[in-house]
């Protein structure tokens, strides 16, 4: 089996306020949306936000709660631009959860919550280098 991720969907509580957040936090436009659901072209794979009633529905699931135990990660090429993407998420809507700082393997990074609880993390890792297409490699 190929090895890769397709799309990435969280479940979100008000459509406008998300794209609000998307647009004006990451710079994000999206490449559909209808009434329930955008998505976003992302470098090899489609990141999606759809109301959390019509995820339930589509699964079949009665309740979706919470971000659960999952982080996303949204990597930038320069140490300085860590803090610069935190603070436009934060005036996007934004919560800090950890400031900026320097983990034990080196670089930096902060964590922050979008407005419906999802946990990104913002990083630079030295020792991934992100290429002109913005894709991300693990190197050790």
């Amino acid at each position: 089996m190929q090895q890769q991720i397709a799309v990435v969907t969280l479940g979100i509580s008000d459509l406008e306020r998300s794209k609000a957040f998307y647009q004006k936090g990451f710079g994000w436009t999206p490449v559909f949306e209808n009434a329930e659901i955008a998505f976003y072209q992302m470098n090899g794979f489609v990141f999606g936000t759809w109301l959390k009633s019509s995820l339930e529905d589509d699964t079949k699931q009665q309740v979706l709660s919470g971000s659960g135990a999952v982080t996303l990660a949204h990597n930038v090429p320069k140490e300085s631009n860590v803090q610069t993407v935190i603070d436009q998420l934060v005036a996007a809507g934004a919560v800090v959860l950890r400031e900026a700082d320097e983990p034990p393997q080196g670089g930096r990074r902060g964590y922050i919550a979008d407005p419906d609880g999802h946990v990104w993390e913002i990083a630079f890792n030295p020792l991934w280098p992100i290429d002109e297409d913005g894709h991300v490699a693990f190197q050790m």
